[in-house]
C-alpha cells in the first residue's frame, strides 16, 4: 500500500489547491485531490482522516461558482474551509457572506490561542488574505477564532462538529506559521500518524507499472531531464528488459545537452537507449509559429509521432511512459481550472494516439519526484540537475523560432548558468536560464552602430514551483554574465533581468 490514511483536497477551481495538497504531504500525510463534483457516496466511501475545501476563481454567491452539498459537512469527519471553502462552509451552515473589496496583501490577524487550529502560535500572526468576498454573518454553533483590523471573521470554527474555516491562505509563504496550522488540523484534529512515506510510495508504483504492463513491451519518452530519467529507472526497476528509452533530439535542447544525456545513461544504466535525431523535423513544423501554446501542441503532437514510429520499427509496443508530473496536470488545465500554459505531455497530446500512456510520477510534485529518484539510488547529480521543459528551448525563444536564435540562446544560457555555478550559487537557486526575446535594440560595439537581441536572464527559488520569487543573485555575478554575454556572443547587445515571482508570473516565459 501507498499510505495507510489519506486528506481529501476538494478541488473547486483555485489557483493555490495543489499547493495545498502539497503541503499536506510535507506533512506526512497523504492526500488526494478530487474535483468539486466528486459524488458524495464517494468521499463517504474512501475513509478520508479529513477534507479540506479549497478556493475558487469565482465568488461563492455566483450563479456561475462550483457549490456543494452540505452532506460534506456531515460526515463525522474534521472539514478546514480555505479562503472560498470557508465562505462556502458559511453559506452552506446558513451564515451569510458578502462582497466587497477586502485585503489583497499580507495582514495581521488577531487569533484565538485557545482553538486547537492554533495550538501553539502566538495572539498575533500575518496573514495573506486575497478575498473580495467575506463571511457577514457567522453560522449558528460556530465561533469567530480570527479578526482583522477589517474582518470580523478572519477564521471560525464548530469544535463540536469539527469544522474549521480560515479566510486567509495558510498554505502560502506569506502567512506566518501557515505550515504550522495545517499540521494542526491534520494532527490536532485529524488524529493523522503522517505514514506517507516515499519508500512506500516507490514500492507500490513499481508494482502497479509491473501490473498495468504485464508482459508488453514499453518505450520511454526520455528527456534526460529529473521528471523522465527518474520515471525510466523507476519503470526499468518494474520490468527491466521490456524497456527502451527513446531519447528524442528535437534541435532544442541546451548547448552540448543531447551528448550528455547519451552519456549519462548509457554509461550508468543497462537500459536499450536509442537517440533520435529529429532536428529538422521539428523545426521545419515550428516554422513561423508565434504563440507559445500553438508551439507546445505541435511539439506534443510530434513528439508522440516520433515515438510511434520508432515503435512501429521495434514491434510489439504497446505503452509509452512519460514524466508527466502533477504542476504539468494543474497548469495545463482540466473541467474545472483555468488553461495557465499547456504542457506538451498534457495539454499538448494529439486526440488519437496508437500508444497507452503509463505515468507512474504524475501524482508527485518536484521535490517527490527528487525525493523518489533518492529512493530509486539515481545519483544526485542527476537528482538535482536544473529543470528543463519538454518544449526545451521552444518556450524560452520568444516569437518565430530560428537556427539562429537558438544558436544564440544556447551560448547565452551557457555561460550564465556557468556563471552562477562558478559564483556557487547553483544550489541556492532552483532553476536559471536565459531567455532570447523578440525585441531588437539599438548598441555600440567598437564604436559601430548594432541593431541586435536583447537577452533576459531568470533565476527564481522556490520548493514545489508552484510558487517562487526571483533570485536577488549578486550584482557583481549579473555584471560579469551580462559582460561575458554581450561580448562573447554574436548578435546580443543587452541584457535584462526578470524580477517578477510567481505569480504574477510563471517561471518560464512561454
Amino acid at each position: 500500500m501507498i499510505h495507510n490514511e489519506k486528506v481529501l483536497v476538494l478541488d473547486f477551481g483555485g489557483q493555490y489547491n495543489q499547493l495545498i495538497a502539497r503541503r499536506v504531504r510535507e506533512a506526512g500525510v497523504y492526500s488526494v485531490v478530487l474535483p468539486y463534483n466528486t459524488p458524495l457516496e464517494e468521499i463517504r466511501a474512501a475513509g478520508y482522516k479529513g477534507i479540506i475545501l479549497t478556493g475558487d476563481p469565482n465568488k461563492v454567491n455566483d450563479d456561475e461558482s462550483w457549490q456543494y452539498t452540505v452532506g460534506i459537512l456531515e460526515l463525522s469527519v474534521p472539514v478546514l474551509g480555505i479562503c472560498y471553502g470557508a465562505r462556502l462552509m458559511a453559506r452552506l451552515c446558513g451564515g451569510r457572506v458578502e462582497s466587497e473589496g477586502r485585503e489583497h496583501l499580507p495582514i495581521v490577524a488577531d487569533i484565538d490561542i485557545e482553538s486547537r487550529l492554533f495550538k501553539g502560535l502566538d495572539k498575533y500572526q500575518q496573514c495573506r488574505m486575497s478575498d473580495a468576498e467575506y463571511v457577514s454573518d457567522i453560522p449558528d454553533g460556530f465561533k469567530a477564532i480570527a479578526t482583522t483590523s477589517n474582518c470580523s471573521c478572519a477564521a471560525m470554527e464548530d469544535e463540536a462538529h469539527r469544522l474549521y474555516a480560515v479566510q486567509f491562505h495558510p498554505e502560502l509563504m506569506h502567512t506566518e506559521n501557515g505550515i504550522k496550522m495545517l499540521k494542526n488540523f491534520l494532527f490536532e484534529i485529524c488524529d493523522c500518524r503522517g505514514d506517507w512515506e516515499m519508500s512506500s510510495f516507490v514500492q507500490a508504483a513499481v508494482e502497479n507499472i509491473r501490473g498495468q504492463i504485464g508482459g508488453k513491451r514499453v518505450l520511454c519518452a526520455l528527456s534526460g531531464g529529473v521528471d523522465s530519467s527518474v520515471a525510466a529507472v523507476m519503470v526499468a526497476k518494474a520490468v527491466g528488459s521490456q524497456l527502451t528509452c527513446i531519447f528524442v533530439d528535437h534541435g532544442l535542447l541546451r548547448k552540448n545537452e543531447g551528448d550528455m544525456v547519451q552519456k549519462m545513461f548509457t554509461e550508468n544504466y543497462d537500459i536499450y537507449f536509442i537517440r533520435v535525431n529529429a532536428q529538422k523535423r521539428f523545426l521545419d513544423k515550428l516554422a513561423g509559429v508565434t504563440d507559445p501554446e500553438k508551439k507546445r501542441k505541435i511539439i506534443g503532437e510530434e513528439f508522440i509521432r516520433v515515438f510511434e514510429e520508432e515503435a512501429n520499427k521495434l514491434g510489439e509496443i504497446e505503452y509509452l511512459v512519460q514524466g508527466t508530473i502533477y504542476p504539468d496536470i494543474i497548469e495545463s488545465g482540466s473541467d474545472k481550472s483555468a488553461v495557465i500554459k499547456s504542457h506538451h505531455n498534457v495539454g499538448g497530446l494529439p486526440e488519437r494516439m496508437n500508444l497507452k500512456l503509463c505515468e507512474p510520477l504524475r501524482d508527485l510534485f518536484k521535490d517527490e519526484v527528487r525525493r523518489a529518484g533518492l529512493e530509486l539510488g539515481l545519483p544526485e547529480y542527476m537528482v538535482w540537475r536544473q529543470p528543463f521543459p519538454g518544449p526545451g528551448l521552444a518556450v524560452r525563444c520568444i516569437g518565430a523560432i530560428t537556427v539562429e536564435k537558438l544558436d544564440i540562446l544556447r551560448e547565452a544560457d551557457a555561460i550564465f548558468r556557468e556563471e552562477i555555478e562558478n559564483a556557487g550559487l547553483g544550489q541556492d537557486i532552483n532553476q536559471y536560464f536565459a531567455i532570447i526575446t523578440d525585441m531588437r535594440s539599438v548598441g555600440i560595439t567598437q564604436n559601430v552602430r548594432t541593431y541586435d537581441y536583447t537577452i533576459a536572464l531568470r533565476a527564481v527559488k522556490t520548493t514545489d514551483f508552484m510558487t517562487a520569487e526571483w533570485a536577488r543573485i549578486p550584482l557583481d555575478v549579473l555584471a560579469k554574465a551580462s559582460n561575458r554575454i554581450v561580448s562573447e556572443v554574436k548578435g546580443v547587445n543587452r541584457i535584462v533581468y526578470d524580477i517578477t515571482s510567481k505569480p504574477p508570473a510563471t517561471i518560464e516565459w512561454e
